[in-house]
């Protein structure tokens, strides 16, 4: 594994770890749920997205069961999330960073991975928004939540131009490490915007 590798698949875990606490808190936040639900949910959110995604691109069995060193990081951060819960749940902004971490770089590794098994620029992108999605949608269906993509602030618009330039950045030749993580972080801070100033995507009006 040269050095490139190591840093994407840095950047993945990392993504995991910050999806696997957001997503574990948010559980004990709405579901009250014991610890087998919050390991449950918080590793559903890091790991969802992933899983569907490689059974999109047919790379099977996913890499969840093909790399422990996945399911290890999503079950320590939705531990992590579980015994210092109390704590973290006075810092909701630093909850909503987390997702927005996760977000941004499984948006990128998303798309790098759809790229590497040879499909098209546009179904990079949709395989890069659902790795970044998929697993919190998973988690707010399974505790009766409207799922976050479809309605909460900027959500699936900075991940798909997080995509975007990711398929920018491949396809123009440049080194995947640095432009990644920038494309990430710009991701990152339109999230953060968008929390911050409570800006939506276009919502057709009320209809009585």
């Amino acid at each position: 594994m040269n050095s490139g590798e190591i840093a994407l698949l840095a950047l993945d875990l990392v993504g995991t770890f910050a999806f696997a606490i957001n997503g574990a808190m948010t559980a004990i936040k709405y579901a009250r749920v014991d610890i087998v639900g919050v390991l449950s949910l918080g590793m559903i959110t890091a790991l969802g997205g992933g899983f569907i995604r490689d059974i999109l691109i047919d790379d099977l069995p996913p890499t969840t069961f093909q790399d422990w060193r996945y399911l290890l990081t999503a079950a320590v951060g939705s531990l992590i999330a579980f015994f210092v819960g109390s704590r973290l749940e006075k810092l909701s902004k630093s909850i909503n960073a987390l997702d927005a971490v996760g977000l941004s770089l499984f948006a990128v590794t998303g798309t790098l991975k759809g790229l590497a098994f040879g499909v098209g620029p546009v179904q990079a992108v949709i395989l890069g928004v659902i790795t970044a999605a998929g697993g919190g949608t998973i988690r707010d269906v399974l505790i009766q939540r409207i799922p976050a993509v479809l309605h909460t602030e900027l959500y699936a618009i900075p991940a798909a131009l997080a995509g975007i330039l990711t398929v920018a950045i491949v396809r123009g030749g440049l080194p995947e490490i640095p432009w990644v993580v920038i494309a990430a972080l710009i991701c990152f801070v339109i999230r953060m915007v968008g929390i911050q100033f409570d800006l939506h995507a276009p919502k057709p009006k009320h209809v009585e």
